[in-house]
């Protein structure tokens, strides 16, 4: 952070240090060509004309001065009407034609630099008047100065503005590392409690610790933190229901194992060994349901939604299915009429529409009827109706409750798990379907429809 607010600051004042220097080059400039102005203004006042010549009255003193200044060297030249030199430097370097008069003073005077003696010189030109009664023209003055002072000011300009600009940037360096120093205490407070929690600490982060811009950061953060939490509850609450429902079986497995150890009729331990196998299967579906609940609660890791035939799907849970139609003596069909599309996950989907069916299959008496319809009313629908007990009217909504069994499937298969419906309800709402609960054919038996969105 100090280093995007210094290093942009040192380039701004780098470039207001030079535009600095060359403004005070500039006022230092036009204050010089003044009082070179005047100089020339003063030597001109004593230009005259004497007998029908130009004549320069420049006492000794005078001429002194002009030569040799404090600051600098000083040079003079006064030219005639005629051309002639009247006094002065012969040598100096004469008004270039091509330059311009000052617009900045009220005279015909100019300025140019040039080089006399082998150094520098700013000279300035004045076109004086003069006459007498006789003769009337225009006289040239010229006098040069030396740029030693002015190259020793624009060096003192120069350093002056750096150091002053160097320090500016060094008192704001110093400020900035406090003020960022003091904006980020509220950020480091967060990090030490960040640091400090315990694993298993997943409360919320007080927004009050930091800064009101840097709350949208904590908001997110507890956000997160509660979507964590829902995780490891359903993580918790799978655990807990895996390890409950499927400790009587295993230990009603292990009794009978017990059991058939000690019998030695081979009537009887075939018997056992029978009860060991339904009591085997029993469990494995128990275990199966377990994990697609869980594949179902955590479906949003399965990735993206893709284009998934509803049809196709049918077809596919009715193939595998039909062995164990056949082998309860179920008839079970499927009417597709046309190809229907959704966007989801097709595992979820499978197992979804698997455990529709499997249930269809398992609670319905032999010699009855389990139809599997995909179509399209207004949106993609998919029914499995059953010729079963049903589902009574105000067990409805209670059978999507986990384990929660209706008192008519009870009747029928004393060994199921509770858990299909709640499988199909989780997955119907990760697509934003809806499932409904309906009467079958003639008012016998359960028909369960899921819309899914258009």
């Amino acid at each position: 952070m100090l280093r995007w607010l210094l290093i942009p600051l040192a380039i701004l004042v780098a470039v207001d240090a030079v535009t600095v220097y060359y403004a005070a080059l500039e006022a230092a400039d036009l204050a010089y060509d003044r009082s070179l102005l005047a100089s020339t203004r003063a030597l001109s006042e004593r230009v005259s004309i004497v007998d029908g010549k130009v004549v320069a009255d420049v006492p000794y003193v005078a001429l002194d001065s002009f030569e040799t200044d404090t600051l600098g060297r000083i040079y003079y030249k006064v030219t005639g009407i005629h051309g002639e030199v009247v006094s002065g430097y012969d040598d100096l370097p004469p008004l270039p034609k091509d330059v311009k008069r000052s617009s900045a003073y009220p005279a015909l005077v100019y300025f140019y630099n040039a080089s006399y003696r082998d150094e520098p010189v700013r000279i300035a030109a004045l076109y004086q008047p003069v006459y007498d009664d006789t003769i009337r023209g225009i006289a040239l003055i010229q006098v040069g100065e030396s740029l030693e002072a002015r190259r020793d000011l624009s060096r003192k300009i120069l350093f002056d503005t750096l150091w002053r600009e160097a320090t500016l940037v060094l008192a704001v360096a110093v400020l900035v590392w406090f003020a960022v120093r003091f904006v980020l205490r509220p950020l480091m407070r967060l990090r030490q409690d960040v640091e400090a929690r315990k694993p298993t600490d997943l409360s919320d982060f007080d927004p009050d610790l930091v800064h009101k811009e840097m709350r949208p950061l904590v908001a997110a953060m507890n956000g997160y933190m509660g979507r964590l939490q829902t995780l490891i509850a359903g993580q918790r609450r799978f655990i807990a229901d895996a390890s409950h429902q499927l400790r009587t079986p295993l230990t009603v497995l292990k009794t009978q194992a017990e059991l058939a150890l000690r019998e030695n009729d081979p009537k009887a331990m075939r018997e056992v060994v029978e009860s060991i196998a339904r009591t085997t299967d029993s469990t494995v579906h128990l275990a199966n349901r377990l994990l697609s609940l869980a594949r179902a609660e955590h479906g949003a890791a399965e990735g993206k939604l893709q284009p998934v035939s509803l049809t196709e799907l049918g077809r596919q849970v009715g193939l595998e299915l039909a062995v164990q139609a056949v082998k309860n003596d179920i008839d079970l069909s499927f009417e597709g009429p046309r190809e229907v599309t959704v966007r989801g996950h097709a595992l979820l989907l499978h197992e979804m529409l698997a455990n529709l069916v499997d249930n269809a299959i398992r609670y319905t008496p032999a010699g009855g009827k389990v139809v599997l319809r995909v179509f399209r009313v207004d949106v993609p629908m998919l029914e499995v109706e059953d010729s079963g007990p049903g589902i009574p009217a105000a067990e409805r909504e209670r059978v999507f409750a986990p384990f929660y069994r209706a008192t008519s499937a009870q009747a029928v298969n004393a060994g199921g798990s509770g858990l299909g419906l709640t499988i199909v309800r989780d997955i119907a709402a990760m697509h934003c379907a809806t499932v409904e609960l309906l009467d079958g054919a003639q008012g016998a038996g359960l028909k369960v429809r899921v819309l899914f969105p258009a």
